[in-house]
């Protein structure tokens, strides 16, 4: 509806035109708790098969400086997911440039296939002891609680860094990932690691979200990230109610929209969006001492 009282012309200046964007843009960040730094604990820089690469990595430090997110803990993923030795080495040498590239902004994550153990142990010690990393990523090549991740765990125990696990509970038959580990694979992992910092990845990425979040609840050293594109309500509130708000970690996996809105709109004190948005996540890079 055209609201007839609109007046025909109006009249501004160019300083106040010019200024237009700036505001837009203080307007359009969103309002943090005081008191925090924002660390986005799951995120991806882009694969160098991409001939944007670069474009993307800029465009993704700047939706977070719009957003308010000091850091974004990231890894790369290959294309084929059983990677070689070599494939997840190159894999890693990318994120280390981009560790380069902005400098305090970008945290590594170390992406292993677990099959390869020599190999996995001796890059993730690369990447942990000599070149910074925080920590490792696993996607779905085996599940969880399959021993052949045993080796793995134990040395995440020893340097004191955390791994991140995908994750997820398709809710339909034929899952396209059939080896994805769902909370109860994890739960698995943790009682046999209960000094292990594992991370169950994006509760909002697809799935009975519900489910994951019980099968978590005797598995009190396993971390939940919030991320994911999938806009249910009530997922956070549910998750700090079962789990407590001190193993809840902000995160967006790319999906940047959602899961800031996610956070706002939280239903929680904001003693425990600090702890979601940032406190927790610094508690976990303090044990090694990168924090």
């Amino acid at each position: 509806m055209v609201d007839q009282a609109m007046p025909r012309s109006i009249s501004i200046s160019r300083r106040a035109l010019l200024a237009a964007p700036a505001a837009a843009a203080a307007a359009a960040a969103p309002s943090w708790p005081a008191g925090v730094e924002v660390i986005d604990a799951h995120s991806h820089l882009a694969h160098r098969a991409n001939p944007r690469w670069a474009e993307d990595d800029r465009a993704l430090v700047d939706a977070a400086d719009k957003l308010g997110i000091a850091q974004l803990a990231c890894s790369i993923l290959p294309a084929e997911r059983a990677a070689t030795p070599d494939v997840f080495r190159q894999c890693n040498d990318w994120v280390a440039d981009g560790m380069r590239r902005f400098p305090g902004r970008i945290l590594g994550y170390a992406f292993v296939n677990p099959g390869f153990v020599r190999e996995a142990a001796a890059e993730v010690r690369r990447c942990v002891e000599q070149r910074g990393f925080i920590g490792v990523k696993l996607y779905n090549t085996y599940f969880a609680d399959e021993p052949v991740l045993n080796p793995l765990a134990e040395l995440c125990v020893e340097l004191r860094v955390p791994l991140l696990h995908h994750a997820g509970r398709p809710s339909w038959l034929s899952p396209p990932q059939p080896r994805i580990s769902d909370g109860s694979h994890l739960s698995a992992l943790a009682a046999r690691y209960p000094e292990l910092m594992l991370i169950c990845a994006h509760i909002c990425g697809g799935g009975d979200w519900e489910w994951q979040i019980k099968a978590l609840r005797r598995a009190p050293s396993v971390y939940l990230d919030l991320a994911g594109s999938v806009a249910d309500e009530g997922v956070v509130e549910m998750a700090a109610r079962i789990l407590g708000a001190d193993r809840l970690l902000f995160a967006c996996d790319l999906s940047m929209t959602a899961s800031v809105g996610r956070i706002r709109g939280a239903e929680l004190p904001e003693a425990d969006k600090r702890k979601i948005l940032g406190q927790n996540f610094a508690r976990i890079l303090a044990r090694r001492g990168t924090r």
